[in-house]
């Protein structure tokens, strides 16, 4: 069993070793200091929140996604042909992004997370996952702009997530994760998303892990089931149906459970966590889990993201113990 993160992890801390980015951000937009200066703080704090998760005990970590505004924004603006937008809500959740719009047809700008992926890589005692933001979840969360039709929006980003995906391989990613939410809200397009999800994964030898977070994936699981992935995602939080369906998935997937409330500040016990995994062990084995919160922890103070995560590596333990 495998203990990670799904992605992004709060960047500002009342207790933070680093300055606060914030504050370098508003300086920065001030032109009170320079992007360097800028970029200094942000690979501070990503040190930071990637020693965090390590000393939590986690296997598996992400970068925190700190230089990230958010995950459509920041591949929006390195992807050749977006302009960036007013905020619009992020789902139903208390978060807002900046709408990216396709002016014109978009093309790739090159390697957008590789840079980041190598600093975090370079800097964690643990290995590190790279994240991409799915093309049919990032076609969603855009206008259609310049495009006809969703389709022809969402197969362009595709293929140049796609060099994303490579990209990230030869930089030394044995991890990467696409995030999907949005198939979850328009089940109808289950068609269109495989067909976007093949063509992002093609050429890729590294684990490749399709994550769902926001609800259940009943009525399309066996379509998600069926991708050429690795592992497929669930959130067990906001999706407790997703309990029955893992009964369908092929014995070669992994399974990433979402277990561990991710937008409530409450911190599950290690028992209440061992629970839950047991449970999903009755059907899948525990050496096919990985076991996370239900979405990113960017939504919670940093204390409480930090004891969400130290809780979950412990009842991994203690399911892992009372298996053996």
């Amino acid at each position: 069993m495998i203990t990670t993160m799904v992605g992004n992890y709060p960047k500002i801390s009342p207790d933070a070793k680093a300055p606060s980015l914030r504050t370098a951000i508003n300086r920065f937009d001030e032109g009170r200091i320079s992007l360097d200066d800028l970029k200094r703080v942000e690979d501070e704090v990503t040190q930071e929140v990637i020693q965090d998760q390590v000393d939590a005990g986690l296997d598996l970590v992400t970068d925190g996604q700190i230089r990230w505004d958010d995950g459509q924004t920041y591949f929006a603006r390195g992807i050749t042909g977006y302009t960036i937008n007013g905020l619009i809500r992020y789902f139903d959740t208390n978060t807002y992004y900046r709408h990216p719009i396709p002016e014109q047809k978009l093309q790739s700008n090159g390697g957008i997370s590789v840079k980041d992926f190598e600093f975090a890589a370079a800097n964690s005692q643990r290995p590190v996952k790279a994240v991409i933001t799915g093309p049919y979840t990032l076609a969603r969360l855009s206008q259609l702009g310049c495009y006809d039709d969703l389709r022809s929006l969402v197969m362009d980003l595709a293929g140049i997530l796609n060099r994303e995906a490579r990209a990230l391989q030869a930089a030394g990613a044995t991890v990467i994760q696409l995030d999907e939410p949005s198939i979850l809200k328009h089940k109808d397009d289950a068609d269109l998303f495989a067909e976007a999800i093949e063509c992002v994964v093609d050429g890729i030898t590294a684990t490749k892990a399709l994550c769902t977070y926001f609800g259940d994936a009943s009525g399309i699981h066996r379509r998600l089931f069926g991708l050429p992935v690795d592992l497929v995602g669930l959130d067990f939080v906001m999706g407790p149906a997703n309990f029955d369906l893992v009964a369908d998935l092929p014995e070669d997937k992994m399974l990433g459970c979402g277990i561990v409330d991710a937008r409530n500040t409450r911190a599950e016990t290690a028992e209440e966590i061992a629970e839950t995994i047991r449970r999903l062990a009755a059907t899948v084995p525990m050496d096919r889990l990985h076991v996370n919160p239900s979405c990113g922890l960017d939504f919670l103070p940093r204390p409480n993201a930090r004891a969400k995560l130290v809780r979950l590596v412990e009842g991994a333990k203690l399911a892992q113990g009372s298996a053996s």
